[in-house]
């Protein structure tokens, strides 16, 4: 068997680690032949000299002494070359935030598979994204547990018998909480997922929902789906994954734990369903399902999404960088956890959206709305005490 080639990008964050759990125990399926990281030596170090891939390195800091015929770069440029020169069947994109934009581009265009769990991609950028994919060839396969369900549903089905797109959300650790006590929120209080085990920018996300609402981006620019049949509904138990409604009436949900394992070995699979010594899923155990509305008072950021969306071009760019500032902002305890989401939309605001031509052009509205969103959290107070 022709072992598959596979690039982990973000190889030491929460889902790198997990995809390497995985190729450690597919090793006859799968060969690692690049490892990125962004500055994280040691992690980087600890992978390289296990899995030898033919390149490994650091896009922030310089990388560590690496083993021997294991090739070293550095930055975001070097990542490309790499990328160049080692030739992935497969590239899992796990980078956080927009800094992952160019290894998705550099993915799409040369018609390779990409396991995507860098939302932000297409979030920035997926109307200049999808168009490249499509005329490249390149497979884009869902690594968010909320997408892969949803790939998995409209497997064989036509996209004329979808109606809706339902994208579950466990609500994050306030979903019950008194809203007249947000201000008081703690970046600690926020890191505490109810349901999975993430990074902080995604776990901050998925406590203001912004994750959602860059989940709602996300899937309209995968699955071709027009805003308005996208839906999020509150399921606390975070075991429909997603869900989707035909025009039968007829609704097909995915489940299973919530393992983000799942999802990144479906991927690394496709089209082929790989075993792995997971918790088995028991319906038993699970046969209390909940379903809420979205209360869009409480996660206002999900709104932002569908307003990115009416105004296109470079508003998911701004909408993007201007949270990954302002949750930088919370977890520095420089602002109250609602004005996440009022930054967010303060950017937003502040001017038309311009289209997208190029990468560049995403960049500048990146940079943009950066400097935007610090000007707006200087102008507010610091938090309670």
């Amino acid at each position: 068997m022709t072992r598959r080639r596979v690039a982990v990008l973000g190889c030491t964050g929460s889902v790198g680690g997990q995809a390497l759990a995985i190729l450690r125990e597919h090793r006859d399926r799968f060969a690692v032949c690049l490892l990125a990281a962004h500055t994280s030596r040691e992690g980087l170090a600890d992978a390289a000299a296990e899995f030898r891939p033919s390149f490994a390195g650091l896009t922030g800091a310089e990388p560590p002494r690496l083993p021997a015929g294991v090739a070293a770069f550095t930055g975001p440029d070097g990542l490309l070359g790499a990328l160049d020169a080692a030739a992935p069947d497969v590239v899992l994109n796990a980078i956080t935030g927009a800094a992952g934009l160019a290894a998705t581009e550099w993915t799409v265009r040369t018609g390779r598979t990409l396991a995507l769990a860098n939302k932000e991609s297409l979030v920035v950028a997926g109307e200049h994204l999808m168009p490249l994919a499509r005329r490249s060839g390149a497979r884009i396969l869902p690594v968010d547990s909320e997408h892969c369900a949803i790939f998995q549903c409209l497997d064989g089905e036509s996209p004329r018998a979808v109606r809706r797109l339902w994208l579950t959300g466990s609500g994050g650790p306030f979903r019950t909480r008194d809203l007249a006590t947000f201000g008081a929120i703690t970046p600690a209080e926020a890191l505490k997922h109810p349901t999975w085990t993430m990074g902080p920018r995604i776990t901050v996300g998925s406590a203001t929902m912004m994750n959602k609402a860059f989940e709602v981006l996300e899937a309209r620019w995968l699955f071709d789906v027009a805003p308005e049949h996208i839906q999020v509904v509150l399921h606390p138990q975070s075991i429909v994954h997603s869900m989707v409604e035909f025009v039968d009436g007829s609704m097909l949900a995915q489940c299973g734990v919530p393992d983000m394992r799942v999802p990144i070995l479906f991927c690394l699979g496709y089209p082929e369903r790989l075993p792995f010594a997971f918790q088995p899923f028991d319906p038993v155990k699970w046969r209390n399902l909940a379903f809420e509305p979205f209360p869009p008072e409480r996660y206002p950021a999900v709104g932002l999404a569908y307003e990115a969306l009416r105004l296109g071009g470079d508003a998911g760019a701004r909408l993007n960088a201007a949270d990954e500032v302002a949750t930088a902002a919370f977890l520095g305890g420089r602002i109250a956890f609602p004005h996440v989401a009022a930054t967010a939309a303060h950017v937003l605001a502040l001017r038309a959206a311009r289209p997208i031509a190029r990468l560049a052009d995403v960049t500048a509205a990146d940079a943009e709305a950066r400097m935007a969103a610090q000007h707006f959290i200087d102008t507010l107070p610091a938090p309670a005490p």
